[in-house]
């Protein structure tokens, strides 16, 4: 068992639980996932994770309250348990030296992105971010990449904070400005990640994405989490899930992210959504 040693609501959506969990705590990285079950009827549920303190032998997550079982981890309090918490899985994000890098965040996806911005400002890259919301109540972490970052860019559909519009017209705004980037990391929506790259693409800067599509047994031997990189099956379990955004063939990975749409559907259903 695992103890929840912190709860925070980042938003009406969106919390954050500071997991006891020693040994993943010891050996993550950024980039790389957990398989958490609330109880020991529960399904398994990946969730990339967002934070970590070796000494403290803690790991964070943040999730979205979308289905049936992250509504019961939402029901858990700070000093509860869940079943368990398996990690770390996945390959750590590639992060080098370089110049300059952005990172765009979309929503949720602004939780795996800060370790490795972190990371990459720890190793004494100059690092910026693009964090977009539906609106200011739905941009998370800002605060914290504030920390490290030298510039903070926001996005939001209504105009509510930064700018109105999209992550991907502040990102191409700061390129036709002249700020030169060695690479992208973008994390978000598939179709956000998508326009990304088409962006980064015409400007021929390296892209790296994070693709969390439907899995399963978080080890590659289900195949529920496939994507094609490159004309390559790859596993988004095992070989990523962090993939060059230049060889992801994202309308592939958008049809299969729908393909449990209507067992989605019935599931809000019966949580009264």
């Amino acid at each position: 068992m695992y103890k929840i040693v912190k709860k925070q609501t980042l938003n009406q959506a969106v919390e954050l639980m500071e997991i006891h969990a020693p040994y993943v705590a010891r050996k993550c990285e950024p980039g790389q996932f957990i398989i958490i079950r609330v109880d020991e009827d529960g399904e398994r549920v990946p969730l990339t994770i967002a934070d970590y303190d070796r000494e403290k032998e803690t790991v964070t997550i943040i999730y979205q309250v979308v289905g049936y079982t992250t509504e019961l981890l939402s029901k858990k309090a700070e000093g509860d348990y869940v079943q368990d918490f398996v990690g770390p899985l996945g390959q750590p994000a590639p992060l080098h030296k370089c110049d300059r890098v952005i990172g765009v965040a979309g929503g949720v996806g602004a939780a795996p992105l800060y370790p490795q911005l972190r990371k990459l400002a720890k190793m004494g890259v100059p690092v910026d971010v693009i964090i977009g919301g539906k609106s200011a109540e739905f941009v998370i972490l800002k605060e914290l990449f504030e920390e490290f970052c030298d510039n903070v860019y926001i996005a939001t559909d209504d105009g509510s904070l930064g700018t109105k519009g999209f992550v991907t017209t502040v990102l191409e705004d700061q390129i036709k400005a002249g700020v030169k980037y060695d690479e992208v990391i973008a994390i978000g929506p598939l179709i956000m990640m998508k326009n990304v790259v088409k962006i980064t693409k015409e400007y021929d800067i390296p892209t790296m994405v994070s693709l969390n599509p439907i899995m399963i047994d978080g080890t590659g031997m289900c195949g529920g989490c496939r994507v094609n990189i490159g004309g390559e099956t790859k596993f988004a379990c095992v070989d990523g899930p962090d993939f060059d955004g230049f060889k992801v063939d994202f309308d592939e990975c958008m049809q299969r992210q729908g393909m449990f749409r209507e067992e989605e559907h019935e599931c809000r259903i019966g949580r009264g959504m």
